[in-house]
């Protein structure tokens, strides 16, 4: 029998996606921060209690929290290494140097007693980024940041849904971004959010976020006129991508609770392999609430990846590896520095397979992820 292909991701469809789209097209505003920006805002203002905004996408988001921070030449930012692109490039791009630090073995995540060698004069900012979908240590990242005078912007990416002691991650550190691509658990295709936890700087984001204009005061009838105000981009999505992330958005809970289902099956089908072969799957501590964003295996040292890898997709199984290490990558070495050995990161991200995991995936598909990956290891 043919085996159909498991893909690593497929966008999942709630089914009101179009409902508001048509309702967006029938109302005739399809700029930004027209009806559905609004609900999508309040909606995420609610869940978060902070300030939203929508934006085009997490890395716009991270920008925009770079410009907030008025980062400038010479300005450190601490980060881990094991990280998308984006948490770098929001602080290179005004001139900042990353300062890659070493993430912890279990959750993968900045390793947060690592932090205070990186502290110089020029340190600016810490960002946190919350690998899939699970909470770093806020509560000692705090209090290193208020004790050294440091800005805290959490790089949620992955985080919708998910909490740290019972607070949302993204509204913890003074700025907080999500993302809302397709690979994320609440889509729309391309789409983020700056949360602002900063009462005093949410005007400066709205001016930042419309063009250095207070156009966004003007909308509410605040102003009479808008004029340029201060530097600024376009980082508001258009309507129509508003309108899909709302028909997500009115699915949260549910779609959170079929990721969870699957990610738990892994985790039993998988309590036999980590037994036996001494691999890693994902840890969760007891105060953190995940939202499933992702299942991933640390192959036993000695397995080549690659051949695990090259293995599965020829039984038509999705598996990936994950980030290349950005104090490695041609780029990191040009703008950023590492503190320390970053032995962590370099070990783990070259034995990270992440497996197929989307709303939908039925029992028998984790079950051929599983017993292709135990085969892959077995064959290297």
């Amino acid at each position: 029998m043919a085996i159909e292909p498991i893909p690593f991701n497929k966008p999942y469809m709630t089914g009101l996606e179009i409902e508001s789209i048509n309702e967006a097209h029938a109302l005739g505003s399809l700029s930004g921060d027209g009806t559905f920006t609004r609900r999508c805002r309040e909606w995420l203002e609610q869940l978060t209690g902070t300030q939203a905004l929508l934006t085009h996408s997490c890395t716009a988001a991270l920008e925009m929290s770079a410009l907030l921070l008025d980062i400038q030449p010479g300005d450190e930012v601490i980060m881990p290494s094991y990280t998308f692109v984006s948490t770098a490039n929001a602080f290179v791009l005004r001139g900042g140097v990353p300062v890659f630090v070493d993430i912890r073995p279990d959750t993968l995540n900045l390793d947060e007693t690592k932090i205070g060698d990186a502290i110089t004069q020029k340190t600016k900012a810490i960002v946190p980024v919350h690998y899939a979908g699970v909470s770093c240590e806020m509560d000692e990242i705090m209090a290193i940041a208020a004790r050294n005078s440091l800005a805290v912007v959490e790089d949620a990416a992955q985080g919708v849904m998910s909490s740290y002691r019972g607070k949302m991650l993204g509204s913890i550190g003074d700025f907080g971004a999500y993302s809302f691509h397709e690979t994320k658990n609440i889509i729309s295709g391309e789409g983020g959010s700056l949360l602002v936890n900063r009462e005093e700087s949410l005007n400066d984001a709205e001016i930042i976020r419309e063009k250095g204009t207070d156009r966004s005061q003007f909308l509410r009838g605040e102003r009479d006129k808008y004029s340029w105000q201060d530097h600024g981009s376009s980082y508001l999505p258009g309507e129509l991508i508003a309108a899909f992330l709302w028909g997500q958005m009115r699915r949260a809970d549910e779609i959170t609770s079929m990721r969870m289902e699957a990610w738990e099956r892994y985790d039993e089908l998988l309590g036999p392999l980590k037994a036996s072969l001494d691999c890693q799957t994902p840890t969760i501590p007891a105060h953190v609430q995940h939202n499933a964003h992702m299942y991933y295996v640390i192959l036993p040292r000695g397995v080549d990846r690659d051949s695990v890898l090259k293995y599965m997709r020829e039984q038509k199984v999705g598996a990936i590896f994950h980030y290349v290490p950005l104090h490695s990558a041609p780029a990191g070495r040009r703008f950023g520095r590492q503190s320390g050995e970053l032995e962590n990161t370099d070990d783990l991200a070259s034995r990270i397979v992440r497996l197929p995991l989307w709303c939908g995936i039925s029992e028998s598909q984790q079950c051929y992820v599983v017993d292709s990956l135990k085969a892959a290891i077995n064959a290297d």
